[in-house]
């Protein structure tokens, strides 16, 4: 391994947990008083079971339903954030999807156009899945047999999966759009980022590298941390400002307990 993979800078954008862990699926369809959709009644003399989908949260007049929660939990999968998770909560599912909603609300409202990925930046987003995730990796998803076999595990199809990927780039092109304009790091930020953090990292005897051959890596993960500020008080005002009525009283029990353990 060389000596540059071995410290812990990057320049892929954007990728800091408390983002990403917002979009790990696609968003439910956004329109303003969505209706479930009425369940096909059975046939004269069959005894077929009627699946009913239920509203379990209304954000701002907009209706998150029971499948959207399903949804949610059986994508999680593909996020790396929710890995180190025994298991998944309905109310960790929930929490992701209010916050997806607000924000999907805010980008309608100020018209800001997300950058449709292309094809490319799919496919690398996908690579990156299917070598790098540790449950990919369990599963030998990159060959196809085994990615197939993931998915297939999962209950996941190749569409889905695009999908999700599609949505993800798009919010995160939103974010960089709102909020990484306008940013400046300046020299002396990236020179103490370099001293204090960087240089401690270097095993003792190891010969560091040079301040000006990772000093683009260290502005950009700077410039993370600054969006990702910038970004958790505006999600937080989000928070604070919608009308969130979560209707399962299970799910809203969950989340006050959730709420007082944090503070």
């Amino acid at each position: 391994m060389s000596r540059e993979r071995r410290i812990r800078v990057a320049s892929r954008p954007l990728q800091c947990a408390a983002i990403a862990v917002l979009f790990s699926c696609a968003f439910p369809a956004l329109t303003q008083s969505p209706q479930p959709a009425s369940p096909k009644a059975p046939e004269a003399g069959t005894t077929d079971t009627i699946t009913l989908d239920r509203v379990i949260a209304v954000i701002n007049r907009q209706v998150i339903l029971q499948s959207d929660l399903e949804d949610e939990m059986q994508l999680s999968v593909l996020d790396p954030s929710t890995i180190g998770n025994a298991r998944d909560t309905k109310q960790q599912a929930l929490d992701r999807l209010i916050s997806r909603t607000l924000i999907q609300q805010q980008i309608q409202q100020e018209n800001i156009p997300a950058a449709e990925p292309t094809p490319a930046e799919i496919a690398a987003r996908l690579k990156e899945i299917r070598t790098d995730l540790p449950a990919c990796v369990r599963a030998d998803c990159a060959s196809d047999d085994g990615w197939k076999e993931f998915l297939a595990h999962h209950e996941l199809s190749p569409a889905r999966v695009d999908k999700y990927l599609r949505n993800r780039l798009q919010i995160l092109s939103f974010i960089e759009l709102r909020f990484r304009q306008g940013i400046r790091i300046t020299p002396e930020e990236i020179e103490t980022y370099y001293r204090e953090t960087l240089l401690p990292q270097y095993p003792s005897g190891q010969t560091p590298l040079p301040l000006q051959q990772v000093s683009t890596r260290i502005e950009e993960i700077l410039l993370q941390q600054r969006v990702n500020a910038l970004f958790d008080t505006w999600l937080s005002n989000l928070r604070t400002q919608g009308q969130i009525q979560v209707l399962d009283s299970t799910l809203e029990r969950a989340s006050a307990e959730d709420g007082a353990s944090k503070e």
